[in-house]
């Protein structure tokens, strides 16, 4: 008897001094990122013992089955899930809000109205010089203004583009590391602390990843595990101890797209899928303010040549360029606004051209046209702020969920820590009891 109680009280001495141990791990580390809260298995000894006529009763103490890793995989994977459409949308909020303020700032909407109330002002007395200076410097301002706007939009793309290749960069040095801790848990021992710290880093290089990029994953018996990039049907990035190299391609109208060794891959969250969707809308409103310095252009000029300028030349250009990016005055000369009809004499007070090209810019609807463009814009940034927060809510309670579950909470483990030193103390008192009950009996004459 004495000794089957040695032994049970040894064997819960054994757990509790791990316990503890384990329990001092979570302390040390509470503040450790991605590190996950450890607890002890343990189960009973199971081997023939009896009480009295009961033979299916087992009195030989507690073992120790490992040490667990307090994590599930759903969570985790909710918590990448959630956090990689956060990254997204929020990629997206921004560089909207960027490509907002490039349209806003420079005050287009403002100076085409004030280009062509110069204009309609000029029409009172075609022939004053002080109202033909002011329509160049109207036309100057307007010009200016699609310049500066076409600029910001390109620096906005830039951005973008410059993010996106540190974004490459990161998920490839991530890819890596991932594929170095997959060698090393495939010949790792089971239940050993050293294979838990390897499980804690690939855990946590599973959640930077997918801020880049969603990503599916397929998790082996021996802890390693095989990432997809671009959800379950896109491209495997680390199969094993292997990582493919993820590259990406810039078009030249600024919008990028990427490829895994070669092969097309479509992002669907993370922050490169943002940024992928901020770069294609700057690409398309670029090329509407385009499209709209350009009939503006063609509007002026068209009506310029056909009429007669204050000298009674020909009417010629008054703006240059193709596009927002480099519109300009062909001249700064107020006496070559054609207001006149074609052949008029010098010095007419004639404004049949004139009203010809108000009514063209009347048709045309330059402001309109930019009044839509900002309010297209606008409205698509207030409709992803919306989403954005909605996710945002979604991931921190699926971060939460698991932080309940995986992190650290220094009261349960100082409750612990007193806990299981209680079991220990309780444990060695046991063998000394068993002791003094053995010696009583050997002393027995």
């Amino acid at each position: 008897m004495a000794s089957d109680l040695l032994s049970i009280a040894r064997s819960a001495t054994r757990a509790a001094r791990i316990q503890l141990d384990v329990t001092a791990q979570n302390i040390a580390n509470a503040g450790t990122e991605g590190y996950v809260r450890r607890s002890v298995g343990t189960e009973e000894v199971m081997t023939p013992g009896y009480v009295a006529n009961n033979r299916d009763v087992s009195l030989s103490g507690v073992r120790v089955t490992g040490v667990l890793r307090n994590a599930d995989a759903f969570r985790q994977a909710e918590v990448r899930r959630t956090a990689a459409d956060t990254a997204r949308v929020d990629t997206e909020v921004g560089g909207l809000e960027d490509v907002q303020a490039a349209l806003e700032d420079p005050g287009i909407y403002a100076a085409i109205t004030g280009f062509e109330t110069s204009l309609t002002q000029l029409a009172q007395s075609p022939t004053d010089t002080p109202l033909r200076a002011a329509v160049i410097a109207a036309a100057q301002t307007m010009t200016n203004s699609f310049n500066i706007a076409s600029n910001q939009l390109d620096a906005v793309a830039q951005g973008q583009q410059s993010g996106a290749t540190d974004g490459v960069s990161q998920v490839n040095t991530l890819s890596a590391e991932l594929a170095k801790v997959n060698a090393r848990l495939s010949r790792m021992a089971d239940a050993s602390s050293d294979r838990s710290g390897l499980m804690d880093q690939r855990d946590l290089l599973l959640q930077k990843l997918a801020g880049y990029a969603d990503i599916a994953t397929s998790f082996a018996s021996d802890g390693t595990v095989d990432v997809t990039l671009g959800g379950t049907s896109g491209a495997p990035l680390v199969t094993g101890g292997t990582a493919q190299t993820l590259a990406m391609t810039t078009a030249s109208d600024g919008t990028i797209s990427f490829d895994v060794a070669g092969g097309a891959v479509t992002l669907s969250a993370g922050t490169l899928s943002g940024q992928q969707q901020v770069l294609a809308r700057v690409a398309d409103v670029h090329s509407q303010l385009d499209d709209l310095a350009s009939t503006v252009i063609t509007t002026v000029n068209t009506a310029q040549g056909n009429g007669t300028a204050l000298d009674g030349s020909a009417g010629a250009a008054l703006l240059s360029g193709t596009g927002a990016g480099d519109i300009a005055l062909a001249t700064t000369d107020g006496a070559a606004i054609a207001t006149a009809a074609s052949g008029a004499a010098s010095g007419s007070r004639d404004t049949t051209n004139l009203t010809a090209l108000r009514e063209a810019l009347t048709s045309a609807d330059p402001a309109g046209t930019m009044d839509d463009l900002l309010y297209q814009v606008s409205a698509t940034v207030q409709a992803r702020t919306t989403t954005r927060d909605a996710l945002k809510t979604i991931s921190d309670a699926a971060k939460t969920a698991l932080s309940a579950q995986a992190g650290v909470d220094l009261d349960t483990e100082a409750i612990n820590l007193t806990r299981f030193q209680q079991a220990f103390q309780a444990s060695g008192r046991v063998m000394q009891v068993a002791s003094n009950l053995f010696d009583t009996i050997l002393a027995i004459k």
